[in-house]
């Protein structure tokens, strides 16, 4: 598969984790379209970027109607605004080349996981309109995706329920108190925030369950619409859960609640 840079001209970044970031890798559907697309963002505890979590998920994503792009975003030794500013930019990237991919402009989602779903909900609390006056085309695209598909994903930066690791990384050993406040996305949710598809387990030793909880809580205060599956048992980074009976039925409750949002 092509990888693709995010900036055309940008040095790619430093050590074995960052390899080929910031970049993109497509896997687009093939046919007149328009398709929706989504923006997969794998988890890793932004200190790596799981493969189970990218490659299989696109596959499965085009299996059901939608395009996808897999999305290597930058983590560690890179802290926010980075990974931010990654995913942003692969948003904005899908809708200016929306006509070259046969993909509808207003049907653009992202998709993470752990981590990589805290970077998600990050993109669907924190976008904007783009900036009209941008010399360059891709920066005058909306950020805003159009919904947010959320799996076991790290949601806030405060102690009990996050994952020091995820924290640690991208905010540093001490961040400022604003800041984990600005991170912790269950505060930032507004009217505004994209439809939303959480998927958590109860036992979830990793990243406790409480994230997605407390997530859909504010979806429903803000009365944004959301779909919130929780399953018994399941180890935390299960992916496409193949092997877990029970937690494995996330992908077609994820894939009819697409349809039932107009998205296959």
């Amino acid at each position: 598969m092509e990888t693709i840079p995010l900036w055309p001209g940008q040095a790619l970044s430093e050590g074995a984790q960052n390899e080929v970031c910031p970049s993109y890798t497509p896997y687009l559907l093939q046919g007149e379209g328009p398709h929706p697309l989504m923006i997969v963002c794998p988890g890793g505890g932004y200190a790596m970027r799981a493969f189970h979590e990218g490659e299989p998920i696109a596959q499965w994503l085009n299996a059901i109607g939608v395009s996808a792009i897999v999305l290597h975003y930058r983590v560690a030794p890179y802290k926010h605004p980075v990974p931010l500013q990654d995913a942003q930019r692969a948003i904005r990237t899908a809708r200016h080349r929306a006509t070259e991919w046969r993909i509808d402009p207003r049907r653009i989602g992202i998709l993470g996981f752990s981590a990589g779903g805290h970077l998600a909900s990050s993109a669907g609390t924190r976008y904007d309109g783009g900036d009209s006056q941008a010399a360059d085309p891709i920066e005058r695209m909306s950020s805003r995706p159009d919904l947010m598909v959320l799996c076991y994903p790290v949601i806030t930066m405060k102690p009990p329920y996050t994952h020091e690791g995820s924290r640690t990384l991208l905010l540093g050993e001490s961040p400022e108190p604003a800041l984990v406040d600005l991170m912790s996305n269950d505060e930032q949710v507004t009217e505004d925030t994209p439809p939303t598809f959480l998927w958590h387990t109860a036992d979830d030793a990793g990243v406790p369950v409480e994230n997605s909880l407390n997530f859909a809580a504010a979806l429903s205060r803000n009365r944004v619409p959301h779909e919130l599956h929780v399953y018994e048992s399941g180890r935390h980074g299960l992916g496409l859960a193949e092997e877990t009976p029970g937690v494995r039925d996330w992908s077609r409750a994820c894939g009819e609640w697409l349809q039932v949002r107009g998205f296959r």
